[in-house]
């Protein structure tokens, strides 16, 4: 049976996590339940120990050097209410949580603070989306606010809480906080794109504005992260379609100078098929 080699304390950032580096000069984050407790740099700690609940390693230098930096800057306090947030977004969500987010969260969070400390207004131009497609993560966004705001004695307005919004789902994806802000956005110029070009004006109140920009985000969603879906409808959505798929092309090719890859073929035929529903339903309103 292989021996377990210890591992030694590089720092105790907080009761439940520590900085460890392994024998063959790795660095590692160590987090369970009190693991911290009573701990010190330079101690050696058994790379079995029981309270070692999870582990990660950020392979890439660049992201431990800026998860080192942000441990030296971030107030202790934020460290420790990143724990709480981020256990209640494992039991609510299920485990384990991306790596990136145990640096991604508490680093947000810091700069939130810095912000309403110092009068700095935040604005959310996509709340009522986010609000839409994430409705259990601004749930537990909702949470997280309130403890910060308790914890801090600061006021964090709902803008803010669409923003921890993105960093709660990223916690159990593998799609990062600032994806999903640019997916929001693409989203958003798609829709302003078609206001343009139809010369009409969209209710962002309606139902058929809700499923558009859904479909819309799963498209933008599809096409970004290389999952795409085969459309058998294609030829005949071209030629029944010829306006819709017109602009669904126009569309893509928007799409795929923000997101920086092409769009496939079946992608731009289910754009046509949401344009084709949308202005359907349109149609069905004013009459």
């Amino acid at each position: 049976m292989k021996k377990e080699s210890p591992v030694r304390i590089e720092r105790v950032i907080g009761n439940n996590v520590i900085l460890a580096q392994s024998a063959d000069g790795m660095e590692y984050v160590l987090m369970g339940k009190g693991i911290g407790f009573g701990s010190k740099s330079g101690e050696v700690m058994a790379e079995d120990d029981k309270r070692i609940e999870k582990r990660f390693r950020l392979d890439d230098p660049k992201q431990m050097k800026h998860y080192h930096a942000m441990m030296e800057e971030s107030d202790p306090a934020v460290i420790r209410i990143t724990e709480t947030i981020l256990a209640d977004i494992e039991a609510r969500f299920g485990g384990p949580l991306n790596n990136k987010v145990y640096y991604s969260l508490p680093s947000h969070i810091q700069f939130v603070l810095y912000r309403l400390r110092n009068g700095m207004e935040i604005k959310n131009p996509f709340l009522q989306e986010t609000k839409l497609w994430f409705p259990a993560e601004y749930e537990a966004a909702g949470r997280a606010a309130a403890l910060i705001q308790e914890t801090f004695e600061v006021e964090v307005p709902e803008d803010e809480i669409g923003f921890l919004t993105y960093h709660v789902h990223s916690a159990f994806t593998n799609v990062a906080a600032w994806e999903l802000a640019k997916f929001t956005n693409v989203v958003t110029e798609l829709v302003e794109r078609i206001e343009v070009r139809r010369a009409i004006t969209i209710s962002r109140d309606s139902m058929d504005y809700r499923r558009l920009v859904t479909d819309l985000r799963y498209t933008v969603e599809r096409t970004s992260l290389g999952k795409h879906m085969a459309n058998p409808l294609l030829p005949e959505l071209r030629k029944k379609f010829k306006s819709d798929y017109a602009l669904a092309q126009e569309l893509s090719v928007l799409m795929a100078e923000r997101l920086g890859t092409n769009v496939p073929d079946e992608e731009v035929g289910y754009i046509a098929i949401e344009l084709y529903r949308f202005f359907q339903g349109l149609e069905q309103d004013h009459r």
